[in-house]
């Protein structure tokens, strides 16, 4: 860790998977990260089914995770790539399907723009998969419009005994 947090701030991490038991990744994903140093998982959202935007593979396992942390942006953008690793992501090429993709939304009410990190994401307001489970967890951060922008990409609540 190496920018710590004195106060804790809420992030907001959007997590996907098309590979293997993408529900299971999932699942273990949102216990790993309350898991994580100074880090506690405070909300998550329904699991939704999403067709691949922009991308190919099987349908995805989305979901959100509103967590309290004190790590700082850049140090828990490290810890989600290693829980990434840890679930045998590979990066083959651009949008490739995943066992595990975990992105950092939301930092507080910061904005980052560097070559490694932007926050807020910059495509989130853009995408279902996101934007729902949001909205389960933090239903002021998704407005009207943005919910009229997505409309067109389908979407599903999982429900909560399904594979």
């Amino acid at each position: 860790m190496q920018n710590p947090v004195r106060e804790p701030v809420t992030a907001w991490v959007a997590l996907g998977a098309n590979l293997g038991d993408a529900r299971q990744a999932v699942l273990q994903a949102f216990e790993a990260l309350g898991m994580l140093p100074g880090t506690r998982l405070t909300a998550r959202s329904r699991l939704y089914r999403s067709a691949p935007h922009q991308a190919q593979g099987p349908d995805f396992v989305n979901a959100v995770a509103q967590l309290d942390t004190c790590l700082s942006a850049p140090d828990l953008l490290d810890a989600l790539q290693a829980l990434e690793i840890k679930a045998g992501r590979e990066r083959p090429y651009v949008n490739a399907p995943r066992t595990l993709d975990l992105d950092l939304i939301l930092y507080g009410q910061s904005r980052i723009d560097s070559s490694r990190l932007q926050v807020p994401h910059p495509r989130w307001r853009d995408r279902a998969f996101v934007l729902l489970p949001l909205a389960d967890v933090s239903p002021e951060a998704v407005n009207a419009q943005d919910r009229v922008r997505v409309a067109d990409q389908p979407i599903d609540v999982l429900p909560e005994d399904s594979p």
